[in-house]
Parts: structure tokens; sequence; C-alpha cells
């Protein structure tokens, strides 16, 4: 018998959960019902051992989990907007994705994240260098706190749309429903409903993770390299910030009691109260019924939350 470690992803109007070799989609329909999709996703580690290697697991699964993530937003938007009923009596629903549209969608969607938080903060910080000079250290820390702003921005800013709280709340749920598993309760409403909606493993707290690590990173770039050759840096580095990040992030997870990791991965908890909101009863069903069907698929679920 092994304990095992869940993890997780709000989408629209559901919860996407993942298990160690398996993952569950649970969303719920206009209608009221809630829609499952399982899928076994065996680790990648069984076909590649190099991959569990510390700092390069971190980029494989920052890699995996936007694969994952995508295809979970897809299955959610395409059930999630479903009409009742079409004109010959057949439910009507979105075309999914194809290999090459997930693909697309993912390149789009780095290019999006590279160009705004790590090109952009570049960018504003050369037009800064008559202002704060040209010291390598002050460029950096200037490069650092410009990207940490305008993540912040846009986490403020997403937050105010109506539809965007709503994927909010059922994060919030789910990080309810983790706790909940993690610490041996009955997954019932009642118990989910009294357990934090802040998680420090969330994805939320391994951005800015992200961001702080990459102004040690970047710091070891020489100042003499032309701004073109800086701005790919930040692409290439990536991995690795993504690696140290990801090993700092488990590391704190298993000391979140200590008084100093408290007070380390203290900001990344207040920023979930940005990116999380109180769940209502339907929505902590959703993300109780997604839980229960990863384990499911994984192996097996038990009240004493351990796979056999």
């Amino acid at each position: 018998m092994e304990k095992i470690n869940i993890g997780g992803q709000a989408v629209l109007e559901g919860v996407m959960m993942r298990a160690p070799r398996a993952m569950a989609i649970a969303v719920r329909r206009p209608s009221g019902e809630i829609v499952i999709k399982r899928e076994q996703t065996p680790p990648l580690s069984e076909r590649f051992p190099i991959v569990k290697l510390p700092l390069l697991r971190g980029a494989v699964a920052l890699v995996t989990s936007l694969i994952i993530g995508i295809k979970a937003l897809n299955f959610s938007a395409n059930e999630a907007l479903v009409e009742e009923e079409g004109a010959d009596g057949q439910e009507a629903k979105q075309e999914e994705l194809s290999s090459w549209a997930l693909a697309g969608t993912m390149v789009v969607a780095f290019g999006f994240g590279i160009a705004l938080f790590f090109v952009l903060p570049l960018y504003l910080t050369k037009l800064l260098v008559p202002v704060i000079g040209d010291n390598n250290i002050i460029f950096n820390l200037v490069d650092g706190l410009i990207r940490v702003v305008v993540f912040l921005l846009y986490i403020w800013s997403i937050a105010k749309m109506k539809d965007i709280e709503r994927v909010f709340q059922y994060h919030g749920a789910e990080h309810k429903t983790i706790y909940a598993f993690e610490e041996g309760a009955e997954l019932t409403l009642e118990n989910v409903k009294r357990f934090s909606r802040l998680h420090p493993r969330c994805g939320t707290s391994f951005l800015l993770i992200v961001m702080l690590v990459s102004i040690a990173v970047f710091s070891l770039i020489p100042k003499a390299w032309p701004f073109v050759w800086k701005a790919l840096s930040r692409v290439v580095l990536l991995p690795l910030i993504a690696g140290i990040s990801y090993e700092f992030l488990k590391w704190s997870a298993k000391h979140d009691q200590h008084p100093l990791v408290k007070l380390v991965i203290a900001p990344g908890l207040a920023l979930q109260r940005l990116t999380t909101r109180e769940p209502d009863d339907a929505q902590l069903e959703v993300a109780i019924c997604s839980v229960k069907e990863a384990l499911d698929e994984n192996g097996g679920y038990s009240d004493d939350r351990i796979v056999v």
C-alpha cells in the first residue's frame, strides 16, 4: 500500500484532478448533470527514468501540466457550454481540438506568456537604463520587479472578469478537496467545506516562485549581451528556472509547518486570495467527484485515502 499525492486544476464549470497514474475531469453541464472524463496517465518516468532527476523533473512536469491542462480546458468548454438539445433532438457540442490545434494552442499560450512576463519586462528595463544605470545587479532587480508587477497586474485584471471568477471558485473547491484528502478526512460535502481554499502546492504559488527564481538566474547573464540574446536567454533558461522552482515547491510543501518556511510561502498563499474564491456546495460536489474518479481510475479509492 502506498499513500499518494494528488493535484488538480480548475476548468470551465469543473475540476480536473490528477493521481500518479490517472486523471479525471468532472464538469457540470447547464442541465445540472455532472459529466466525467477519466484517462490513464502513466508517469513518463516509467519509459524514461532520466526524467526523475532533480531539476529535470520540474521542467517535464511543467510541459506535462500544460498539455493535460489544455486538454482539460477543451473538454470542459465542450461540456459546460453544451446546448440542452439541438434542432434534431441531439445535444449540440463544440468540436474538440485536434492534435495539431492543441499543439498550436500550446505554442500560442507559451509564446504569449514568454512575451508578457519575460520579454516585456526586459524591454521596459532596457528603456530605464538611463535612469537606473547599467549595473548588472540593479538591472536584474528592476527587471525582476517589473516582471512580478506585470504578473500581479495580470492576475488582478483577469480576477475582475465574471467568468474567471467562477473558475476561481472551482479553484477554491479543488484546494479544499485536496486538503481534505491529504488530512485523511472522508470526502463528504460537510467535511470538505471546513478546509482552507489556500494550498502551498498551488500552481499560482509556483508561478510566483518562478518569477522570483528568475531574478537570481537571469542575474548570471552578462550585461554586455545584446537585447536579442538576453531575450532568447529567457526562453532557454526557463526549463532550469522551472526545475528549481519545482524542487523548492516540493520541499516547502513537506516542511510547511516550519516557521521559516511559513514565512517564505506566505506571499504565494496571499496571492491565492486573488486566484481562489469560496466555492458553493454544487462546485464542491464537482471537485469531490473529480477526486474520487481520479483515484478510482488510478487503482482504487478507499476511506483511508490509500491506493492499494
